[in-house]
């Protein structure tokens, strides 16, 4: 399962690289209260979607926290951080159930991928915050250039 959400994951990053320039950008925003992220890309484009918080990794002690029991994530950002721990329950993946948890970078992507696969979301994202990497999924995307007539 794990890599065919990997998989998956990066054929949904490739897609959004491609159409509207993923990466390419000069900023992003998540509003955690309101459930959305705004990226802006080179082209002076904004692209909001729907967000979720899957997790976050501390890279100063190399800690991993759950966005199902996050205190800075509002229970409605992380509905797909909760589908993967009901999976972990599951399945019996001690990762994945257990709150706060000792992990590196591939370990966040691969939980994102597979919160992306479990919900359906358009795809995945990690921005920085501080000592603090933000693993997210997003949903439908919509597409609006400032520049535009």
């Amino acid at each position: 399962m794990f890599e065919r959400a990997d998989a998956e994951l990066r054929l949904k990053t490739e897609a959004a690289m491609g159409m509207w320039g993923l990466g390419s950008g000069e900023s992003w925003a998540a509003d955690l209260e309101a459930g959305t992220i705004t990226f802006v890309n080179d082209k002076g484009w904004e692209i909001t979607a729907p967000v979720q918080v899957v997790g976050t990794l501390n890279t100063a002690d190399g800690t991993w926290l759950w966005g199902w029991d996050h205190p800075s994530v509002p229970e409605p950002v992380s509905a797909h951080a909760q589908r993967v721990r009901e999976f972990g329950e599951q399945h019996g993946l001690a990762a994945l159930t257990t709150r706060k948890i000792e992990a590196e970078e591939s370990d966040g992507w691969s939980f994102t991928a597979l919160a992306c696969h479990l919900a359906d979301a358009q795809g995945g994202y990690r921005g920085p915050a501080g000592n603090t990497l933000v693993f997210m999924t997003y949903g439908e995307v919509s597409i609006r250039d400032p520049n535009a007539g």
